[in-house]
């Protein structure tokens, strides 16, 4: 009976460390998924033909899937300064081109020129990603000024439509905007200069979370613990000023680390600039009405920087802001 009961105490206990090294190896994967992140997410991904995360930027298509389910151009054209037919003809260029994503907002006056661009562009209208803004003036008659933008672009819907500035009245203008998406007059909603400090306190008041944030980002104003805190949180990053911005792009583009980066791919200094955003996750409008300008700001997709070009670029960062907000 001693014999039988050693026997039947041997069994448990090999079925006991049985699954304690079934729970070890479970957890082992859990911790390596952790690590993994996104990379591991994605592989899984693949494998299932499950709709993408969030966040994950796929270098195909050229295209990241927001938090609201929809796809997004990672790089696009931005129209601040443009006006009237040199608007429609920028819009235009770039369309032409290959980009799919415009930039602009009701404070830029040009939404209309925008709208023409996209309606004579012969081009579907589910295939290009239009984003417009509220300016902080129009926040107290926010859904007013929402229908103000649609007949203004008169192009149907609207992918994208942002707050463009924090304001009196912030919150019940993004309230508005979440109550145009449930009527299909917006698809994806966000914010633009919103910085963690504006974030922590605006996010829990709103219901949808927002589906971008667009910052101020280039080599020498480079935001990271916003860039990792908006990442975080799910929500897609995009930044203005991708090349320096208003009197500081020539110094950006002649930096003599970028220069003999681009040298070295045999690409501009603005393709490695904006091939640096695109590599942290960060989504890119520049801005130009130059055709061939506009064009180069569509060939990021036929190189790639490595780790130390990468880090060498890091390095520039001076924390150096070229606009007021």
């Amino acid at each position: 009976m001693r014999k039988l009961a050693a026997v039947f105490c041997t069994f448990l206990l090999s079925l006991g460390l049985s699954a304690c090294a079934a729970a070890r190896e479970n957890s082992v994967f859990e911790s390596q998924a952790g690590q993994a992140g996104t990379s591991l997410s994605t592989e899984m991904i693949a494998e299932t033909d499950e709709i993408p995360q969030a966040n994950h930027f796929n270098f195909e298509t050229k295209t990241v899937t927001l938090n609201s389910g929809y796809e997004m151009p990672v790089y696009g054209i931005g129209t601040y300064s443009l006006l009237n037919e040199e608007c429609v003809n920028s819009v235009s260029a770039a369309l032409e081109n290959g980009v799919r994503l415009i930039d602009t907002a009701y404070i830029y006056h040009n939404e209309e020129s925008v709208g023409e661009a996209v309606r004579s562009s012969g081009i579907a209208r589910e295939e290009i990603f239009v984003t417009t803004k509220l300016y902080p003036n129009q926040f107290e008659n926010a859904e007013a000024a929402i229908d103000e933008a649609l007949d203004k672009l008169d192009i149907g819907y609207i992918d994208l439509m942002l707050l463009h500035h924090p304001g009196d009245k912030d919150a019940d203008a993004y309230h508005a905007m979440e109550k145009a998406v449930a009527e299909g007059k917006i698809r994806s909603i966000g914010l633009s200069n919103w910085y963690i400090e504006e974030l922590e306190e605006f996010l829990p008041q709103v219901s949808i979370t927002p589906a971008l944030v667009q910052n101020e980002i280039h080599p020498y104003y480079q935001e990271n613990d916003v860039i990792q805190y908006i990442q975080n949180s799910g929500i897609v990053v995009q930044g203005w000023y991708p090349l320096g911005g208003r009197g500081h792009t020539q110094e950006l583009l002649n930096d003599p680390v970028i220069a003999e980066i681009a040298a070295a791919h045999r690409k501009s200094s603005a393709q490695v600039i904006l091939r640096w955003n695109l590599q942290k996750g960060v989504t890119v409008i520049p801005g130009s009405s130059n055709p061939d300008h506009i064009k180069e700001n569509t060939e990021l997709f036929d190189f790639e920087l490595t780790g130390a070009e990468m880090e060498q670029i890091n390095a520039l960062n001076r924390n150096e802001k070229h606009d007021w907000y």
